[in-house]
């Protein structure tokens, strides 16, 4: 009789462990390629750690990748996350202003810090906490899962030399998204683009030049077409970051979004280290390939920052006029900033 009841807890166990092990599919949409870091760190990093973390669970997970436009093109992944087509996606609020328009405060807000960590550090703190920047993703179906995109300070690449801004009066440069505000003072005219299409255009005499990072740029191998590198400090941003269907999310249990959790954040460390040592090696090669860089003296630095419209004041009055309370996560986000030892050019917040 002890053996029987002794077998029958045993069986009792197994069957209470077999019922909490569970297999999931997960899909996972991006845009970019993965040659882009913000795409690479799912499978150097992020998969990885939910692999480890689940096993360690006693689940099992088989990841779908789907990039470089396969299920979603630069810009659609939100819509695609939030339509159940993938679980995950690299979210990009820059190429998605529409609907993550919070979250581009830092586009909206140049010569603020060149600081790739602060900035990355501060956003995450920002959607973990701030309800307004939850919002923007709970409005559209989808959740916030962590691994901030943050970009490396941008410069000025040019098929011409820059020592002044007098030298870009009348100038086509092209600029994403909600940077392309950057230009207006500065006598250059603004055009729409993005990364995907910038050598080719370039190259054919679309535009004289660009603002971009330098961790894009050399892969790039935009100092090709554009030799001439003036770092402006127009600062690091941030782009966007992993998220998760909602309804799919909520129907986890807490262990398993704990697990992912986990994996965002280990992509997230990956993700700034690897940055952070490749934009070294970034300048380094850029150099090695024939590129002059040179630094913008702190006179056209603070001539192109005082000659600027003040954008995000601007943006941020629109959003508010939204019921998004932009001016609020504005000021948040300028007051961190300054309390983490950022020393803008301009207060935009205050004027």
């Amino acid at each position: 009789m002890k053996f029987l009841k002794t077998s029958a807890i045993a069986l009792c166990l197994l069957s209470s462990t077999a019922a909490v092990a569970d297999s999931y599919n997960v899909t996972i949409a991006a845009g970019h390629p993965p040659v882009f870091r913000w795409v690479k760190m799912f499978p150097e990093a992020f998969i990885p750690t939910a692999n480890e973390k689940l096993a360690a669970l006693g689940h099992s997970v088989s990841f779908s990748e789907q990039y470089g436009g396969a299920i979603a093109g630069v810009g659609e992944e939100l819509e695609t996350v939030e339509a159940g087509l993938s679980e995950l996606g690299a979210c990009s609020s820059l190429f998605d202003p529409g609907k993550l328009a919070v979250q581009n405060v830092t586009y909206y807000t140049p010569f603020v810090s060149d600081d790739v960590q602060l900035v990355s550090e501060t956003l995450h703190n920002l959607h973990l906490s701030d309800p307004r920047m939850q919002q923007a993703y709970t409005d559209n179906g989808v959740v916030y899962l962590g691994a901030p995109t943050a970009i490396d300070d941008y410069v000025l690449m040019t098929n011409f030399p820059v020592t002044s801004l007098a030298d870009l009066e009348g100038r086509k440069i092209a600029a994403p998204g909600a940077s392309i505000n950057w230009l207006a003072g500065t006598g250059a005219v603004g055009v729409q683009g993005n990364l995907t299409t910038y050598y080719n255009e370039l190259q054919t005499g679309v535009y004289d030049g660009v603002l971009v990072f330098a961790s894009a740029a050399f892969p790039g191998k935009l100092f090709e077409v554009a030799p001439n590198i003036t770092k402006v400090g127009l600062g690091a941003q941030f782009a966007g970051s992993i998220c998760a269907n909602k309804d799919w999310w909520d129907g986890l249990p807490e262990d398993v979004q704990e697990a992912f959790r986990a994996a965002a954040d280990a992509a997230a460390s990956w993700y700034i280290e690897d940055l952070e040592n490749f934009v070294t090696i970034a300048y380094k090669g850029m150099e090695a390939g024939g590129a002059t860089i040179s630094d913008a003296s702190n006179e056209m630095r603070a001539q192109w920052a005082a000659g600027m419209e003040n954008a995000a004041k601007v943006w941020a009055e629109g959003l508010d006029a939204q019921g998004k309370d932009a001016s609020g996560v504005l000021t948040t986000y300028m007051d961190q900033m300054r309390a983490g030892g950022a020393t803008p050019l301009r207060d935009w917040d205050k004027e």
